[in-house]
């Protein structure tokens, strides 16, 4: 992802979800936008992305075939010239090689985007009800995964798949759709002006063939991050400390070190299960999305321990998702206690995400306050949870008393809250 280098390029991290109906303004005529920041950041986020709340992120390209180190890998070895690399490339290839020699080793071989798009699916990115995906379709050593007119010889048309990669994950995940996300990044270097995006943007949302329901982030000069733009990354893997006031993303990799795939990942570099769904809960609570990253192989692989992470993801979002798509952040958003309670709120629900299963199976609550007609269930149960008011007025709620294997999800609990103060 992001690093200091010599020369900065835009990665394309482009789209992939579905294509919603036209907005308008309250005068029924959409606004023209002119090319400022002060006109562009008036242009309210299309409604789709806030509702999807989980992404999938794909960084694969030609730093998949060394695939050591990190997605960096041309960077750190020939414009750094870490000794690491220096070593790596000594024992591995011959003198004479070059960073252009590994574009006809990028295979492509086993890729099917059908495939991808089914484990996507399977993640929680369902595609049906407004989630998307994120393909790196140029990193920032320039080539492009699809055929580039202006990247001759360096696209995976004219070098190692021969094959349009853009094209048919698009069609695999979005069939008659266009792209709605565009994920800029490679900014850090120069202003917005050097980039000319404030054109580009006005152009998209006013004239494209997508404005009404595209959706763009902050990175379009090193003076927008976290400013300017449609939500805020920030930076990789930013968390905000409390509410923002503007929509944001997190973006981060299940390998800690890569967001490319690399054959030195070690098991504790991958991140678990729990934390993954930690992160989502606090992200979601927060107001923001949660975009999670994998690298393929260079054949096209996603890797089984990849695989299963996704998967994990997508079996808690079977039971709990209630809580997660669509949702809106509560007047609190986390309540510190024995359990670590995160929530949530959709219409009239409040939702109480508790990370730690409490002892004695009594869950405390401090936050919501009952009325005569408040009722509490656990998603993924049947019936309701017995629940009173302790001295504190602190609201008691009674959880099931079962096994670990009989509860309908592991690692967060969600308990639904209605006629909650």
């Amino acid at each position: 992802m992001r690093k200091p280098v010599g020369n900065s390029w835009i990665v394309a991290g482009v789209l992939l979800a579905l294509v919603l109906g036209t907005a308008q303004s309250a005068r029924g005529a959409p606004p023209r936008y002119t090319p400022d920041w002060l006109s562009l950041d008036s242009r309210p986020l299309p409604a789709w992305f806030d509702e999807a709340k989980f992404g999938v992120f794909v960084h694969w390209g030609v730093f998949s075939v060394p695939a050591w180190g990190s997605e960096w890998f041309w960077w750190h070895w020939q414009g750094e010239g870490q000794l690491g690399y220096q070593l790596f490339m000594r024992d591995n290839y011959p003198p004479s090689f070059t960073y252009g020699d590994f574009g006809p080793q990028f295979t492509a071989r086993f890729f099917h985007p059908d495939e991808w798009a089914k484990l996507f699916q399977a993640a929680g990115a369902h595609f049906d009800i407004h989630r998307y995906v994120v393909f790196t379709t140029k990193h920032h050593e320039g080539f492009t995964n699809w055929p580039s007119p202006v990247s001759w010889n360096w696209n995976s048309k004219d070098v190692g798949p021969h094959r349009d990669l853009v094209g048919e994950l698009g069609a695999a995940l979005r069939k008659s759709y266009k792209p709605d996300l565009i994920w800029s990044d490679g900014e850090w270097e120069c202003p917005d002006t050097y980039w000319n995006s404030t054109h580009f943007l006005a152009w998209l949302y006013n004239d494209s063939p997508i404005k009404d329901e595209v959706v763009v982030n902050d990175r379009w000069g090193k003076n927008c991050s976290c400013h300017h733009g449609g939500y805020y990354n920030c930076q990789d893997k930013f968390v905000p400390e409390s509410l923002p006031n503007h929509k944001w993303e997190m973006c981060t990799s299940l390998d800690k070190w890569s967001w490319g795939y690399r054959r030195d990942m070690k098991l504790a570099d991958v991140l678990s299960e729990s934390e993954i769904i930690a992160e989502l809960v606090q992200t979601v609570s927060l107001g923001g999305n949660y975009l999670l990253n994998i690298g393929p192989t260079k054949d096209g692989l996603i890797i089984p321990i990849f695989q299963e992470r996704l998967l994990a993801v997508g079996k808690w979002l079977q039971v709990s998702g209630e809580a997660i798509y669509a949702s809106k952040p509560w007047r609190v958003q986390l309540e510190k206690n024995e359990t670590s309670v995160w929530y949530t709120s959709k219409d009239s629900a409040v939702y109480a995400i508790f990370l730690q299963w409490p002892e004695g199976e009594v869950l405390y609550l401090k936050s919501p306050k009952a009325t005569s007609t408040t009722r509490v269930t656990m998603l993924g149960l049947e019936g309701d949870l017995k629940w009173s008011k302790d001295a504190y007025e602190d609201l008691r709620i009674s959880l099931p008393q079962l096994p670990p294997s009989a509860l309908p999800v592991e690692f967060a609990w969600t308990v639904k809250l209605e006629g909650v103060k």
